[in-house]
């Protein structure tokens, strides 16, 4: 459904009288299929939302070539705002408007009658389950609400492909659940679903496929559970700081014990984040007695050690050498 090769934008900044280039997407490569969820995963600024609007024809891209829906994305920019749907992140309703206003004019603008845009119209709110609110002026809405509508208004018209930017972002846990539960419904219904986000829990959830994304160049793609599988192993999390104190150990502390720990042979690397040790090993339950017999030998006492599978933050790590909060 979406074919991207090569993808490139760059833009100048000017700070004073010194004009830099910013190269925000350099050269992306990746395929979409029919009737999946897609997502760009990567922290603010790696080129998601510079990628979604170059698909969506808001940007023109430097250089590269994509496919939307069959149509070229440079030759017919026209035909691919016809079979796409665009929810950026910021709402571009009005205040001041209803929601079942604003539908009804987004219909209108794809060409059909007033008759056959209230049709739709109704049928978008019965789906979305706006009737509560959709009559009151949409500044009234909450974040859920609203981003509800905004999902509503990028589908009214039926497209094959629907871009979302970050569609999540700023809702609270039940809006953020009941977007996905809509995300879902959408996808299920035949609609290909291309979004953005730096939610690790969405990505790893919601998305069949994922592309990870860091400074403007894709760094692994996959689904969730195989990017997951390519960190052998377990993950042991040694946490330095003492349980009963909110103060953080020396710093020559963790990177003693960072240094005490690289060293032994049934580690494989150690990260270190801020007050954890990051260590990934072939089996945690062997590690972890191996670990404390270390420390301890040095004079040094975890706080906590925890166990858990790689997420896809230690594929983050592996890829770029910092974690996504980072």
């Amino acid at each position: 459904m979406i074919e991207a090769t090569g993808l490139r934008k760059s833009y100048r900044s000017r700070h004073r009288r010194k004009v830099t280039i910013v190269e925000a997407v350099r050269g992306v490569d990746f395929s979409v299929q029919r009737g999946e969820i897609f997502g760009f995963l990567g922290p603010n600024g790696a080129g998601k939302s510079t990628t979604l609007r170059m698909l969506a024809t808001l940007l023109r891209p430097d250089s590269g070539d994509a496919t939307i829906a069959g149509a070229d994305l440079r030759l017919d920019p026209g035909q691919v705002r016809k079979r796409i749907g665009f929810v950026a992140q910021t709402s571009g309703t009005y205040g001041h408007s209803t929601g079942r206003r604003d539908l009804v004019l987004e219909a209108r603008m794809y060409g059909v009658s007033k008759s056959t845009a209230e049709t739709l119209a109704e049928g978008v709110i019965a789906a979305f389950q706006l009737q509560e609110f959709v009559d009151r002026q949409i500044q009234t809405y909450s974040g859920g609400q609203r981003r509800r509508l905004d999902v509503a208004l990028g589908v009214i018209h039926s497209p094959q492909v629907i871009f979302l930017d970050e569609p999540t972002a700023g809702l609270d846990p039940p809006s953020r659940a009941r977007m996905w539960q809509e995300v879902r419904r959408l996808r299920d219904q035949g609609m290909t679903i291309f979004l953005t986000t730096h939610y690790l829990d969405e990505a790893d959830t919601l998305c069949d496929r994922i592309s990870i994304i860091d400074a403007g160049l894709i760094v692994a793609e996959g689904t969730p559970s195989v990017l997951k599988r390519e960190i052998s192993g377990d993950v042991v999390v040694v946490d330095l700081a003492a349980p009963d104190t909110a103060g953080a150990p020396e710093p020559a502390t963790i990177l003693e014990a960072s240094k005490i720990l690289t060293e032994q042979p049934y580690v494989e690397s150690c990260e270190t984040i801020e007050h954890t040790l990051r260590l990934y090993v072939d089996s945690a339950a062997t590690a972890i007695p191996q670990v404390m017999r270390a420390l301890s030998g040095k004079g040094i006492e975890p706080g906590a050690i925890e166990i858990r599978r790689p997420s896809l933050d230690d594929v983050f790590l592996a890829k770029t050498g910092r974690t996504l909060d980072d």
